[in-house]
């Protein structure tokens, strides 16, 4: 069974910047799955934010990070890699990693496109 962990989620002033982790386990290889980053702000909606194609082909971002959040992954270590910077308070939510094995990244990934997700890690930006 595939597992997903985030980590790297704190207190962070705006203007800053974060690198959110999602660790995978429990399959044959990291480059057969495509990785989704989530969000989820109180009261509001799981958002798609970004995905990475498999064997680290390309990535797509939601327009509201663009430019300022990059993601990569590590197959060595089976790691995925959100880099935040410039961050805004409106970025403040609950992010998760999620997985599929889906042939491409849509523009903006999907929640019903992803069967196997992470728990979370919390990022406030806030001064």
């Amino acid at each position: 069974q595939l597992q997903l962990v985030e980590s790297g989620g704190g207190l962070v002033q705006p203007g800053g910047s974060l690198r959110l982790s999602c660790a995978v386990s429990g399959f044959t290889t990291l480059d057969s799955y495509v990785i989704g980053w989530f969000r989820q702000a109180p009261g509001k909606e799981r958002e798609g934010v970004s995905c990475i194609a498999r064997r680290g082909g390309s990535t797509t971002y939601v327009d509201s990070v663009k430019g300022r959040f990059t993601t990569s992954r590590v197959t060595a270590n089976n790691t995925v890699h959100l880099q935040m910077n410039s961050l805004k308070p409106e970025d403040t939510a609950v992010y998760y990693c999620a997985a599929a094995r889906i042939p491409f990244c849509a523009p903006v990934p999907r929640t019903t496109a992803f069967r196997s997700w992470g728990r979370g890690t919390q990022v406030t930006v806030s001064s």
